[in-house]
């Protein structure tokens, strides 16, 4: 026989919350973003003014882009592919990339693991417009 516990296990409940409620965040003045974010996934919903750039990057987790209105232009291996409307990229894990917004953008972001730059505000590159990756 086991013998009893008084400590209940936590049971993890869901988080439900209106998009409209989430804070936006001007990160320069081409892009914002609403993030809603889980213990091991997040989603972004990322808006781009025309011409806005996403300096070349990469990062641990994999991204699952999906271009809601507009377009985005990614530049990945010197191959480019646009991404329009009612079209998703996945962009696999420490693949490094870069974008320019076609036109004015809607996007979804899903990324997994938790993009820890964008939680603590080091997402530098989207901030100031410039890449920091090393130069080989």
């Amino acid at each position: 026989m086991k013998p009893k516990t008084s400590a209940k296990k936590a049971v993890k409940q869901p988080k439900h919350i209106r998009w409209a409620d989430i804070e936006l965040e001007w990160l320069n003045p081409t892009i914002s973003r609403r993030l809603a974010v889980g213990e091991r996934e997040m989603l972004g919903f990322i808006c781009l003014k025309k011409g806005a750039i996403v300096p070349a990057h990469r990062h641990l987790s994999e991204q699952i882009t999906f271009i809601m209105k507009g377009a985005l232009k990614f530049t990945i291996y010197g191959k480019d592919y646009t991404v329009n409307a009612g079209e998703v990229l996945i962009i696999p894990s420490n693949v490094i990339h870069e974008a320019v917004a076609l036109e004015d953008t809607d996007d979804f972001d899903c990324f997994s693991p938790l993009r820890q730059d964008w939680l603590t505000g080091k997402d530098l590159y989207l901030r100031t417009g410039r890449s920091y990756l090393k130069k080989k």
